[in-house]
């Protein structure tokens, strides 16, 4: 499954089972979460109409690859702080003082991105594509208003599900050349060392 996952922009319109968006759904909630604090929350656009509402907001998507919007399936993840800071001062954790300068890194987006690629992992088991797009900054207020997302819940993206187009273009050849190998990334027991 994983080697056959790949960021897929192309779609028809073909519209997937109910059953298949709750196992889409349903499956983001077996990603690790820090203190199991699951700081995440997702909202599902299936209706045509509350898809067209979203596109807007990723406009530099809609312009590269308008097939984007035939997707029958957009998830906004969104990732939620104060779990995790609620969850750290609790008793068993004894962070009291709720300082986010304690955390390494912001689990509750890490988590979330956790929970959206099994998203995307579980599209490749139900034999579709799938994409994770970022929503630039400048959008996330308009957002926010336009589907009623509280404050403390924090957009980290989209993501597209459905039905790969068949004639899907060849990927550009700037990806094959930037494409990194194991001995680029790994380093063995020491840096530098591969």
């Amino acid at each position: 499954m994983v080697r056959r996952r790949r960021m897929v922009r192309h779609y028809t319109d073909q519209p997937l089972a109910p059953e298949v968006i709750e196992r889409v759904l349903a499956n983001a909630l077996r990603a690790p979460s820090a203190g199991f604090s699951q700081g995440w929350a997702f909202l599902a656009l299936t209706d045509a109409e509350d898809r067209a509402r979203f596109w807007p907001f990723v406009p530099t998507r809609v312009e590269q690859t308008p097939t984007m919007q035939d997707a029958p399936l957009v998830v906004i993840p969104l990732a939620h702080k104060m779990a995790y800071l609620e969850r750290y001062a609790e008793e068993d954790k004894g962070w009291v003082d709720r300082a986010e300068a304690r955390w390494p890194a912001p689990y509750w987006h890490i988590d979330t991105g956790m929970a959206a690629l099994l998203m995307l992992l579980t599209a490749v088991d139900e034999g579709l594509g799938a994409c994770f797009f970022g929503v630039m900054p400048d959008n996330i207020d308009g957002l926010r208003t336009e589907f009623g997302i509280p404050e403390e819940y924090h957009p980290i993206g989209g993501l597209t599900v459905g039905y790969r187009a068949p004639d899907l273009p060849p990927p550009p050849a700037r990806i094959a050349e930037r494409k990194r190998t194991v001995a680029d990334v790994v380093h063995r027991g020491q840096w530098g060392k591969h």
